[in-house]
Protein backbone atom coordinates (compact mmCIF):
# COMPACT_ATOMS: atom_id res chain seq x y z
CA UNK A 1 0.00 0.00 0.00
CA UNK A 2 1.41 3.36 -1.07
CA UNK A 3 -0.03 6.60 0.33
CA UNK A 4 0.67 10.00 -1.26
CA UNK A 5 -0.12 13.33 0.41
CA UNK A 6 -1.61 15.92 -1.95
CA UNK A 7 -2.02 18.64 0.65
CA UNK A 8 -4.67 19.53 3.22
CA UNK A 9 -6.77 16.34 3.59
CA UNK A 10 -6.19 15.01 0.07
CA UNK A 11 -4.60 11.60 -0.30
CA UNK A 12 -3.80 9.10 -2.99
CA UNK A 13 -3.77 5.43 -2.02
CA UNK A 14 -2.37 2.74 -4.27
CA UNK A 15 -3.39 -0.84 -3.49
CA UNK A 16 -1.92 -3.20 -6.07
CA UNK A 17 -3.25 -1.81 -9.37
CA UNK A 18 -6.15 0.15 -7.83
CA UNK A 19 -5.88 3.91 -7.22
CA UNK A 20 -8.03 5.63 -4.60
CA UNK A 21 -8.26 9.37 -4.03
CA UNK A 22 -9.51 10.77 -0.75
CA UNK A 23 -11.12 14.22 -0.39
CA UNK A 24 -9.52 15.82 -3.46
CA UNK A 25 -9.00 19.53 -2.77
CA UNK A 26 -5.97 20.40 -4.85
CA UNK A 27 -6.72 23.05 -7.48
CA UNK A 28 -7.91 25.44 -4.77
CA UNK A 29 -4.86 24.92 -2.53
CA UNK A 30 -2.05 27.33 -3.39
CA UNK A 31 0.40 25.15 -1.47
CA UNK A 32 -0.34 22.23 -3.84
CA UNK A 33 0.25 24.16 -7.07
CA UNK A 34 2.88 21.62 -8.15
CA UNK A 35 0.25 18.85 -8.31
CA UNK A 36 -1.42 18.48 -11.70
CA UNK A 37 -5.00 17.49 -10.98
CA UNK A 38 -5.52 16.54 -14.61
CA UNK A 39 -2.84 13.86 -14.39
CA UNK A 40 -4.14 12.12 -11.27
CA UNK A 41 -5.53 8.64 -11.72
CA UNK A 42 -8.53 7.39 -9.77
CA UNK A 43 -10.56 4.21 -9.74
CA UNK A 44 -12.41 5.29 -6.59
CA UNK A 45 -12.89 8.61 -4.77
CA UNK A 46 -13.61 8.50 -1.05
CA UNK A 47 -15.32 11.55 0.45
CA UNK A 48 -15.50 12.04 4.22
CA UNK A 49 -17.89 15.02 4.14
CA UNK A 50 -19.22 17.72 1.84
CA UNK A 51 -17.18 20.82 2.72
CA UNK A 52 -15.56 22.53 -0.24
CA UNK A 53 -12.05 21.89 1.04
CA UNK A 54 -12.75 18.16 0.61
CA UNK A 55 -14.77 17.97 -2.62
CA UNK A 56 -13.52 20.79 -4.87
CA UNK A 57 -11.95 18.55 -7.51
CA UNK A 58 -14.29 15.56 -7.24
CA UNK A 59 -16.35 16.28 -10.34
CA UNK A 60 -13.42 17.15 -12.62
CA UNK A 61 -11.54 14.00 -11.62
CA UNK A 62 -14.58 11.72 -11.75
CA UNK A 63 -15.59 13.08 -15.15
CA UNK A 64 -12.17 12.28 -16.57
CA UNK A 65 -11.45 8.99 -14.82
CA UNK A 66 -14.98 7.58 -14.38
CA UNK A 67 -14.05 6.83 -10.76
CA UNK A 68 -16.67 5.41 -8.42
CA UNK A 69 -17.51 7.88 -5.64
CA UNK A 70 -17.81 6.35 -2.17
CA UNK A 71 -19.37 8.41 0.60
CA UNK A 72 -22.37 8.75 2.85
CA UNK A 73 -25.83 8.37 1.34
CA UNK A 74 -26.50 12.08 0.93
CA UNK A 75 -23.19 12.88 -0.76
CA UNK A 76 -23.39 9.80 -2.96
CA UNK A 77 -26.93 10.72 -4.00
CA UNK A 78 -25.81 14.28 -4.78
CA UNK A 79 -23.24 12.97 -7.26
CA UNK A 80 -25.46 10.20 -8.58
CA UNK A 81 -28.00 12.86 -9.55
CA UNK A 82 -25.24 14.51 -11.58
CA UNK A 83 -24.64 11.29 -13.49
CA UNK A 84 -21.64 9.89 -11.62
CA UNK A 85 -21.25 6.28 -10.54
CA UNK A 86 -21.45 6.02 -6.77
CA UNK A 87 -21.46 3.62 -3.86
CA UNK A 88 -23.46 5.01 -0.91
CA UNK A 89 -22.60 4.04 2.66
CA UNK A 90 -23.60 5.02 6.16
CA UNK A 91 -22.10 4.86 9.63
CA UNK A 92 -21.17 1.40 10.85
CA UNK A 93 -21.63 -0.13 7.41
CA UNK A 94 -18.88 -1.92 5.53
CA UNK A 95 -18.39 -3.22 2.00
CA UNK A 96 -15.83 -5.48 0.39
CA UNK A 97 -14.38 -3.62 -2.59
CA UNK A 98 -11.74 -4.98 -4.95
CA UNK A 99 -9.02 -3.16 -2.97
CA UNK A 100 -10.22 -4.26 0.47
CA UNK A 101 -12.92 -3.94 3.08
CA UNK A 102 -14.11 -0.39 3.76
CA UNK A 103 -16.04 0.64 6.86
CA UNK A 104 -17.62 4.07 7.25
CA UNK A 105 -17.10 5.19 10.85
CA UNK A 106 -18.18 8.09 13.00
CA UNK A 107 -16.66 11.55 12.96
CA UNK A 108 -17.70 14.65 14.89
CA UNK A 109 -17.80 17.63 12.55
CA UNK A 110 -20.30 19.32 10.22
CA UNK A 111 -21.07 18.59 6.57
CA UNK A 112 -22.64 20.89 3.99
CA UNK A 113 -22.03 21.55 0.33
CA UNK A 114 -20.65 24.94 -0.73
CA UNK A 115 -24.18 26.14 -1.55
CA UNK A 116 -25.27 25.33 2.01
CA UNK A 117 -27.26 22.21 1.15
CA UNK A 118 -27.16 19.23 3.47
CA UNK A 119 -24.19 16.91 3.10
CA UNK A 120 -25.22 14.17 5.48
CA UNK A 121 -23.27 13.30 8.59
CA UNK A 122 -19.45 13.37 8.38
CA UNK A 123 -17.43 10.21 8.73
CA UNK A 124 -14.10 8.50 8.40
CA UNK A 125 -12.97 5.29 6.74
CA UNK A 126 -11.29 2.14 7.99
CA UNK A 127 -9.70 0.28 5.09
CA UNK A 128 -8.60 -3.30 5.56
CA UNK A 129 -6.33 -4.07 2.63
CA UNK A 130 -4.80 -7.40 1.70
CA UNK A 131 -1.81 -6.82 3.96
CA UNK A 132 -2.25 -3.42 5.68
CA UNK A 133 -5.04 -1.67 7.56
CA UNK A 134 -5.47 2.08 7.82
CA UNK A 135 -7.84 4.54 9.47
CA UNK A 136 -8.65 7.82 7.71
CA UNK A 137 -10.30 9.92 10.39
CA UNK A 138 -11.62 12.73 8.20
CA UNK A 139 -12.34 16.04 9.87
CA UNK A 140 -13.22 15.19 13.43
CA UNK A 141 -12.98 16.02 17.08
CA UNK A 142 -11.56 13.48 19.46
CA UNK A 143 -14.33 10.98 20.11
CA UNK A 144 -14.73 7.93 22.30
CA UNK A 145 -16.08 6.08 19.24
CA UNK A 146 -12.47 5.74 18.10
CA UNK A 147 -12.06 3.10 20.81
CA UNK A 148 -14.36 0.82 18.83
CA UNK A 149 -11.96 0.57 15.89
CA UNK A 150 -9.25 -1.64 17.45
CA UNK A 151 -11.92 -4.02 18.74
CA UNK A 152 -12.26 -5.21 15.15
CA UNK A 153 -9.20 -3.98 13.24
CA UNK A 154 -5.50 -3.87 14.04
CA UNK A 155 -4.23 -0.72 12.37
CA UNK A 156 -0.90 -0.23 10.64
CA UNK A 157 -1.44 3.52 10.22
CA UNK A 158 -3.81 6.17 11.56
CA UNK A 159 -4.32 9.26 9.41
CA UNK A 160 -5.44 12.01 11.76
CA UNK A 161 -6.23 15.73 11.45
CA UNK A 162 -3.83 17.78 13.57
CA UNK A 163 -4.41 21.43 12.60
CA UNK A 164 -6.74 22.31 15.49
CA UNK A 165 -9.44 25.02 15.34
CA UNK A 166 -11.72 23.11 12.89
CA UNK A 167 -10.64 19.63 14.03
CA UNK A 168 -8.71 18.10 16.86
CA UNK A 169 -5.17 19.38 17.37
CA UNK A 170 -1.89 17.72 18.31
CA UNK A 171 -2.71 16.90 21.91
CA UNK A 172 -6.06 15.34 21.06
CA UNK A 173 -4.53 13.46 18.12
CA UNK A 174 -2.09 11.84 20.54
CA UNK A 175 -5.03 10.65 22.63
CA UNK A 176 -6.79 9.51 19.44
CA UNK A 177 -3.78 7.36 18.56
CA UNK A 178 -4.13 5.75 22.00
CA UNK A 179 -7.83 5.15 21.39
CA UNK A 180 -7.23 3.45 18.03
CA UNK A 181 -4.15 1.66 19.41
CA UNK A 182 -1.87 2.81 16.62
CA UNK A 183 1.37 4.64 17.34
CA UNK A 184 2.20 5.27 13.68
CA UNK A 185 0.37 8.43 12.62
CA UNK A 186 0.23 10.42 9.41
CA UNK A 187 -0.86 13.96 10.16
CA UNK A 188 -3.06 15.89 7.78
CA UNK A 189 -5.45 18.88 7.66
CA UNK A 190 -2.76 21.37 8.72
CA UNK A 191 -0.95 24.47 7.36
CA UNK A 192 -3.35 25.07 4.43
CA UNK A 193 -4.46 28.42 5.84
CA UNK A 194 -3.81 30.52 8.91
CA UNK A 195 -6.28 28.94 11.29
CA UNK A 196 -4.58 25.53 11.07
CA UNK A 197 -0.88 26.34 10.87
CA UNK A 198 1.24 24.22 13.22
CA UNK A 199 4.79 24.07 14.56
CA UNK A 200 6.11 20.92 12.87
CA UNK A 201 8.98 20.29 15.24
CA UNK A 202 6.88 20.77 18.36
CA UNK A 203 4.21 18.43 16.95
CA UNK A 204 6.75 15.71 16.21
CA UNK A 205 8.36 16.15 19.62
CA UNK A 206 5.05 15.78 21.44
CA UNK A 207 4.38 12.50 19.63
CA UNK A 208 7.96 11.33 20.18
CA UNK A 209 7.67 12.04 23.92
CA UNK A 210 4.72 9.61 23.99
CA UNK A 211 6.72 6.94 22.06
CA UNK A 212 4.74 7.62 18.91
CA UNK A 213 5.78 8.42 15.35
CA UNK A 214 4.16 11.44 13.67
CA UNK A 215 4.87 11.69 9.96
CA UNK A 216 4.35 15.01 8.19
CA UNK A 217 4.77 14.44 4.47
CA UNK A 218 5.61 17.22 2.05
CA UNK A 219 2.94 17.74 -0.62
CA UNK A 220 3.54 15.11 -3.29
CA UNK A 221 5.57 12.90 -0.96
CA UNK A 222 4.63 9.26 -0.37
CA UNK A 223 5.07 6.52 2.18
CA UNK A 224 4.74 2.79 1.77
CA UNK A 225 3.26 0.30 4.23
Amino acid sequence: MKITFYGHASLGIQVNDVTILVDPFISGNDKASQIDVNSLKADYILITHAHQDHILDVEAIANRTKAIIISNYEIATHYENKGFEVHPMNHGGSWDFEFGMVKYVNAIHTSSFPDGSYGGQPGGFVIEGEHKNIYIAGDTALTMDMKLIPMQTTLDLAILPIGDNFTMGIDDAIIASDFVQCDKVLGYHFDTFGYIEIDHEEAKRKFFDKDKDLMLLAIGESLEL
